[in-house]
C-alpha cells in the first residue's frame, strides 16, 4: 500500500505541480477533469444509500460554475445555474422513483459542494500573482496532513472523532496546525524571494499556513462523513493507494475558500 501511494505521488505531484505553473486551459483543464470525477464519485456513494442524483445534471451545474470561474466574460452563471437547478426538478418530476426531493436536493448540493470549491481554485490561480498563491494554499494542505500523520502516527493518543476518523487523534491534529503554519511560512519567504512584491510574504504564509490547518480538516471529515454513511471507504480507485478524487481534494476544497479569501482580503 505505502508503495502504491509513493508511486502515484511521484507519477501525479510532477503533473500536477507543471499545470499549476502553466496556468490557463492547462490549470483549467486539470480542475475539470479531477472534479468531475470527484462529482460521479458522489453521485456513486450515494447510489450506495439508495439514491439517485441526476448525474448528468450534476455534471451540468459542476461545469457552469468551472467555466464561469475560467471565462468570467462569457456570463453563464446566471442562466446556467437556473438551467442546472430548473432542469433537474423537472428531471426528477418526469422520473419519479424512490425518493425523488432527496434526488433533487443531492444532484444539486454534491455538484455544488464541489463546484462552487473548484471556482474559487480557478480564481485564485487567476489572481495577480496566482501561480504563487496556489503554489502556498495548497502544499498548505500538504505540509499541515503529512505533519499530523507523522505526529499521529508517533504520538497519537486521543482519537477525535473515531466514528467518522479512526485514525485521527488530537495530537496528530496539534502537530498539523504547527507544521503546516510553520512549513507554509517558510515557503512564502521563499516565493517572496522569487515572486513580485505583490506575491506572498511570510506574513501571508503564516496566515494562510494557520487558516488551512486549523479549518480544512473538516472538509476531510465532510467527506469521511459521506463515506461513512454508505459504508464506504474510500470514494473510488482514480488513484492506487490513495483512494477516490474525493479522498484527495477534501481539504483542498475547504483550503481554496479560505486561502482565496484571505488573499482578497489581507
Amino acid at each position: 500500500m505505502l508503495r502504491a501511494r509513493l508511486l502515484t505521488a511521484l507519477i501525479a505531484l510532477p503533473v500536477v505541480v507543471a499545470l499549476i505553473k502553466v496556468g490557463g486551459i492547462g490549470f483549467f483543464a486539470l480542475v475539470l477533469v479531477v472534479l468531475t470525477v470527484a462529482v460521479v464519485e458522489f453521485c456513486r456513494l450515494m447510489e450506495k444509500d439508495h439514491f439517485r442524483p441526476a448525474l448528468p445534471w450534476a455534471l451540468l451545474l459542476l461545469w457552469v460554475l468551472l467555466l464561469d470561474a475560467q471565462f468570467p466574460g462569457w456570463g453563464l452563471f446566471g442562466p446556467g445555474l437556473s438551467l442546472a437547478l430548473l432542469g433537474s426538478l423537472a428531471w426528477q418530476l418526469v422520473h419519479r422513483q424512490g425518493k425523488p426531493v432527496a434526488d433533487w436536493s443531492l444532484t444539486v448540493v454534491g455538484a455544488l459542494y464541489v463546484g462552487w470549491c473548484g471556482w474559487h481554485l480557478i480564481r485564485l490561480r487567476s489572481m495577480p500573482d496566482g501561480l504563487w498563491w496556489v503554489m502556498t494554499v495548497l502544499p498548505a494542505v500538504w505540509f499541515a496532513d503529512s505533519g499530523a500523520y507523522i505526529i499521529g502516527r508517533t504520538w497519537g493518543r486521543h482519537k477525535m472523532v473515531p466514528t467518522l476518523s479512526p485514525g485521527k487523534t488530537w495530537e496528530g491534529y496539534i502537530g498539523g496546525v504547527v507544521t503546516g503554519t510553520l512549513l507554509t511560512t517558510g515557503l512564502a519567504a521563499l516565493w517572496s524571494l522569487v515572486a513580485s512584491p505583490s506575491g506572498p510574504r511570510a506574513i501571508d504564509g503564516a496566515g494562510i499556513g494557520l487558516l488551512v490547518a486549523v479549518l480544512s480538516p473538516l472538509g476531510d471529515l465532510a467527506i469521511s462523513m459521506v463515506k461513512r454513511q454508505v459504508g464506504a471507504k474510500d470514494s473510488g480507485t482514480l488513484f492506487p493507494g490513495h483512494g477516490g478524487a474525493l479522498d484527495r481534494i477534501d481539504s483542498i476544497l475547504w483550503a481554496v475558500i479560505l486561502g482565496y479569501y484571505f488573499i482578497l482580503w489581507r
